[in-house]
């Protein structure tokens, strides 16, 4: 059995813009409040674990799954039985970025634990998300007026 969700924003921001952001929180090089804190153990890459410390939280170890820049992240963590998939997924829009978060739990304990669990995680996917397109638009600005200052 499964159990999912998902967030999805339309951001003015460039996928290039809102990619580094993922990057950079998942490397440990962005923080916001209410993010979780990470911490990379190796390279940027499919395989390598990752601790993530939720806020008011004790740390949880992951590891990437999938990674394919500007377009797909995804971590896995692994509770007994019990296997959660955090994903962001880029596409193109007009003028901008539409942003897919989501949050799959799967295996044998997820039809017990999957309802309650799920939305406790991704009750702050709102505001999460929310978050780093805010930050991937506000360095994407930042460069915008770094470009008119240079010309």
């Amino acid at each position: 059995m499964m159990w999912s969700t998902e967030e999805t924003v339309e951001t003015s921001a460039s996928r290039d813009a809102v990619w580094e952001a993922v990057r950079d929180l998942h490397t440990g090089d962005l923080t916001y409040p209410g993010a979780d804190r990470f911490e990379l153990h190796g390279p940027f890459a499919v395989g390598t674990e990752l601790t993530a410390v939720p806020e008011g939280q004790e740390p949880i170890r992951s590891r990437i799954i999938e990674l394919e820049a500007g377009r797909t992240y995804a971590d896995v963590t692994e509770f007994g039985d019990v296997r959660l998939t955090f994903r962001y997924d880029l596409g193109d829009r007009a003028e901008g970025t539409v942003v897919r978060y989501s949050l799959t739990i799967d295996g044998t304990g997820a039809e017990a634990v999957g309802p309650e669990l799920g939305p406790q995680i991704s009750a702050d996917f709102p505001a999460s998300l929310a978050a780093l397109v805010g930050e991937a638009e506000r360095r994407a600005a930042s460069l915008d007026d770094d470009a008119r200052l240079d010309a």
